[in-house]
């Protein structure tokens, strides 16, 4: 029986409880888990501890209690109702405080010993007569937790540009850095509008694209230097992985596509008088660049 699971809350949220009592939990059951001051409801993500995971010693971990009931589950959808109406009334009550924040997501504790909201800002904000105010109205523990737009759009969940789910509420664990440099690596337009993903920053597939971009560009020759075809001298103008071909312009002003899987019957080196290198083109499979 598993000695750790991992249990995923509303929004992505996620955290590892110990099971002392070695219950057979089953992945995608919902459990009850030990909250601060109470219990909270969430559904098995992961059974075994992977060896990267590290967790703190029995005694500073929570624990797993139980399967969820009958009871437990209705009780848990009669919070997703409240947590629609709480968000509301944060909503109002923020523009009533005049505060710059946007509150994007309630959670209700199971047992409503505490409600979290959830809001993105883009400077420190003075939150604490909202929380007086919020606490007169629901009378349990407030707490306002101040989120980035990455973060806001994986809690959200949605579906990118591509038809698919986001990968940030999908399958990314953590968020790393994101530069216009991998952008540039695979030959793309730096226009804002068609890097950025929902959240507004760039999107998160230029990263992990990125290396098999640099090795399938690093198959053809180098875009904008000389090379020699039985045709004569020309200029690399455009390469394109999906289709293996790249273009060259020659100095008659003759453009010719030529498909990168024959090449090496194509392309030659030029002399050693011609002052240029050129190095080897070898066969790649399919691929694509935007």
């Amino acid at each position: 029986m598993p000695d750790f699971i991992e249990v995923k809350f509303k929004g992505e949220r996620k955290n590892w409880y110990a099971n002392p009592q070695q219950f057979p939990f089953r992945l995608g059951e919902l459990i009850i888990v030990e909250a601060e001051k109470g219990e909270d409801l969430g559904r098995v993500n992961q059974v075994e501890l992977p060896a990267r995971v590290t967790v703190p010693p029995n005694d500073g971990i929570k624990k797993a209690l139980r399967k969820a009931n009958e009871h437990d589950v209705i009780h848990h959808q009669g919070n997703k109702v409240s947590e629609q109406k709480a968000l509301e009334v944060c909503r109002q009550k923020v523009v009533t405080h005049n505060l710059q924040m946007k509150v994007a997501d309630c959670e209700y504790q199971l047992d409503g010993n505490k409600i979290t909201f959830y809001f993105t800002a883009e400077k420190r904000v003075d939150f604490r007569e909202l929380v007086k105010d919020l606490a007169g109205v629901y009378h349990t523990r407030i707490e306002l937790r101040q989120i980035g737009v990455r973060d806001e759009a994986k809690r959200l969940d949605g579906y990118g540009v591509c038809g698919r789910r986001l990968c940030c509420s999908s399958w990314i664990q953590e968020f790393g850095p994101i530069t216009t440099q991998a952008a540039k690596e695979q030959n793309l337009q730096l226009n804002p509008n068609k890097l950025a993903g929902v959240c507004g920053r760039l999107k998160c597939c230029l990263m992990y694209e990125r290396d098999f971009y640099n090795w399938a560009i690093a198959q053809f020759p180098d875009l904008a230097k000389p090379i020699k075809t039985e045709k004569g001298e020309g200029l690399i103008l455009k390469i394109d992985i999906f289709k293996d071909t790249f273009t060259v312009k020659y100095q008659s002003g003759e453009v010719e596509v030529l498909p990168l899987a024959v090449s090496k019957e194509k392309v030659y080196k030029c002399g050693n008088d011609c002052g240029h290198e050129h190095g080897n083109l070898e066969e790649v499979g399919n691929s694509e660049i935007h």
